[in-house]
């Protein structure tokens, strides 16, 4: 199945999306990065790389970042250890998440969980 990490400035509103997520993709893996190695807000491209390992199970990996250095830390991880099976999406970050989790959950593809979060995008409030 593939696994999902969040990357976030915020180790707390990561834990509320995942609280979330498990609520409605129970068996999917989902690991966070999220805050400083020291417990503040900001991020870091080794918890990036220690969540891309505890997410992985072979099938690939979905990284959802919230925004800004976010990204960057993620690009850093991954330039570190490249992977065709361990992607960066462009997706809102909460709406991306369910999307992505929930279409994991399914069993579906690697291409399947990346569409699905990336089509987040587009879907309207009201």
């Amino acid at each position: 199945m593939v696994g999902l990490v969040l990357v976030s400035h915020s180790a707390t509103l990561a834990a509320g999306l995942v609280e979330l997520i498990a609520q409605l993709a129970p068996d999917v893996t989902i690991a966070t990065a999220a805050g400083t190695e020291d417990g503040r807000i900001g991020t870091s491209a080794d918890l990036v790389s220690l969540a891309v390992a505890a997410a992985g199970s072979g099938d690939g990996v979905v990284i959802v970042p919230d925004l800004g250095s976010a990204v960057l830390s993620v690009r850093v991880a991954l330039e570190d250890a490249p992977s065709e099976t361990v992607v960066l999406v462009d997706a809102p970050f909460v709406e991306g998440a369910v999307s992505a989790a929930v279409t994991a959950g399914t069993g579906a593809t690697l291409a399947e969980v990346i569409a699905a979060a990336e089509e987040a995008r587009t879907i309207g409030k009201f």
